[in-house]
């Protein structure tokens, strides 16, 4: 399965365990967009991660919004890791998105709040 070659993978234990801060850093450090996936909700390994990712991932919308980011930049998806096929497609879907949107010039607004 191939998706486009300018994506990071970054691995966590369970999506309940990503910061906020994370996707604030990333967007800081120049990442045109963020995807978050975790496993369905009911599959949670630990229970209650993904509910918890769940209402993280609200509050960022709403505050990524309210720094000038768009957020469509954010995106958050249930899918296990047998869909890998799946996540090939999200992550192209995720790309286009991103091109069609272009740059995220949020590095140069962050850098003027600090």
């Amino acid at each position: 399965m191939k998706y486009a070659p300018n994506i990071r993978i970054i691995r966590v234990m369970c999506s309940g365990r990503i910061d906020p801060t994370f996707v604030l850093t990333a967007f800081r450090e120049g990442a045109d967009g963020v995807m978050i996936c975790g496993c369905h909700p009911g599959d949670c390994h630990y229970h209650e991660g993904n509910y918890k990712c769940l209402r993280r991932y609200h509050l960022l919308s709403k505050y990524i919004e309210q720094m000038g980011i768009d957020p469509k930049r954010l995106r958050l998806a249930w899918i296990s890791a047998s869909e890998g096929k799946q996540f090939a497609q999200l992550a192209d879907d995720m790309t286009k998105t991103i091109l069609g949107l272009g740059p995220c010039e949020v590095k140069q607004v962050m850098e003027t709040l600090a």
